[in-house]
């Protein structure tokens, strides 16, 4: 744990990743081929996606570009092991990510692993009720530990959807460059989605006294500009702020029975008024 937290060294990354998820003897490994000869009905929309995935990264740039061609046959081939997600945009960044470390037959069988045990199915599955859960788990770390920044928030209209989503749907791949987000995507792969909870409130905590004096139209840009380039130096910094951010599972289980509560409350109301 102590290791990982200090960022795995980039030529062991690839096996690393691999053995953190168990994804080494994955018998799905073995129908990669066939799944890559079968068409798929997100073709299109893959296709529309990967031009826009990792824009700037020499691997991915160009549309004959190698990169492009396996992120395409990664995400077609996922579409058709699992038909109830098929294809989720945001989710080629997390493949992206992997193809640059690994060949993409590994990287297929990590993907496969994280959808599956990393609640990134939850996520990505169309209703996205499990983004809703962290959202909401989110708002209460930055009720409870926040608040004055919190109370700004709400009277700006600045919802935390508005700029967490990304957070927890592409593991801060789209919101930190490529060196710090690679250092929070070694902890996730041991430590799961926790990691995306104490590195939002960590950020929020050391922009706390900025972000107040700002209205929405500022705060938007502040985390478009200036949020994602802070710690571009020392990676370190940020990873030690976000262990010191308070994180109690218990409760976060309990919120998770709370919000399906909520969630069952609103189904019963929509059938009633229907």
């Amino acid at each position: 744990q102590e290791l990982i937290r200090k960022g795995i060294p980039h030529h062991f990354r690839a096996i690393v990743w691999q053995l953190l998820c168990s994804a080494t003897q994955m018998p799905v490994k073995t129908h990669y081929s066939e799944l890559l000869k079968m068409s798929s009905p997100c073709e299109k929309l893959i296709r529309r996606d990967i031009a826009r995935t990792y824009p700037e990264h020499d691997f991915f740039k160009g549309q004959d570009s190698l990169g492009q061609e396996v992120l395409f046959n990664v995400m077609k081939a996922y579409s058709l092991v699992d038909r109830e997600v098929g294809y989720c945009q945001g989710s080629a960044f997390i493949v992206g990510l992997l193809l640059m470390q690994m060949p993409e037959e590994e990287a297929f069988c990590v993907f496969v692993r994280l959808m599956q045990e990393y609640r990134l199915r939850e996520l990505f599955k169309p209703s996205m009720a499990e983004l809703g859960l962290c959202i909401y788990q989110f708002e209460y770390m930055l009720q409870e530990q926040l608040p004055e920044l919190n109370v700004h928030f709400r009277s700006q209209s600045f919802l935390t959807s508005m700029y967490a989503s990304s957070w927890f749907l592409t593991l801060f791949l789209t919101t930190f460059p490529l060196p710090v987000a690679t250092r929070v995507f070694d902890i996730f792969m041991y430590e799961g989605l926790e990691i995306v909870f104490r590195v939002g409130m960590a950020l929020l905590q050391f922009n706390q006294a900025e972000l107040v004096q700002l209205d929405m139209e500022g705060m938007s840009q502040y985390f478009q500009k200036v949020i994602p380039h802070q710690f571009d130096s020392c990676p370190d910094k940020l990873i030690l702020r976000a262990f010191q951010v308070k994180y109690n599972p218990k409760k976060m289980k309990r919120l998770e029975k709370e919000y399906a509560a909520l969630k069952n409350k609103e189904m019963e109301e929509q059938i009633e008024i229907k």
